[in-house]
């Protein structure tokens, strides 16, 4: 009788715990959409498509001491997830004759009003992260700022004007 008492309790905790994560699914599906609702592309997105396309680029960049470099390149742009972000495939060539290359994603978050790109090339293994102030997007200009990921280096000013 104990015997069986026993297996009981146990193919009962299983069922208990069993519907326990079950039910925990649920919640968190629904949680999830309830923390992150869905939406549409928006003002930013319209700024952001109008950068999609094959573009000739100019890179300069101004060092602290010293004349601006400036390097040549060519870039394709193109809208991905539905419109909502814009995702840039850049090549550069240096002076000296070599290649590097960079990829951004870039978006615009319209609840914070805020525009973000992360960007990842191949002359380094980090990554930089980019965003604008809240609340300063005129539907014309987008001007970011780096976020310091390395509490050494300070982050500074982008800007990005529609064609």
């Amino acid at each position: 009788m104990l015997a069986v008492f026993r297996y009981h309790a146990s193919a009962m905790k299983k069922l208990i715990a069993a519907t326990l994560l079950i039910a925990a699914a649920v919640v968190a599906q629904q949680t999830h959409k309830e923390y992150e609702p869905p939406n549409a592309a928006g003002a930013g997105q319209k700024l952001l498509a109008q950068f999609a396309g094959d573009w000739d680029v100019v890179k300069t960049f101004f060092p602290a001491n010293g004349k601006p470099i400036v390097t040549k390149g060519t870039c394709k742009q193109y809208l991905v997830q539905d419109g909502k972000f814009l995702e840039s495939e850049f090549t550069f060539v240096n002076s000296d004759g070599t290649k590097s290359t960079g990829t951004g994603i870039s978006g615009f978050d319209s609840k914070t009003n805020r525009f973000t790109t992360v960007w990842y090339d191949s002359r380094q293994t980090t990554m930089s992260i980019r965003q604008s102030d809240g609340g300063t997007f005129d539907g014309k200009n987008i001007v970011l700022w780096a976020t310091p990921l390395d509490p050494d280096r300070p982050g500074r000013k982008t800007v990005a004007r529609a064609p």
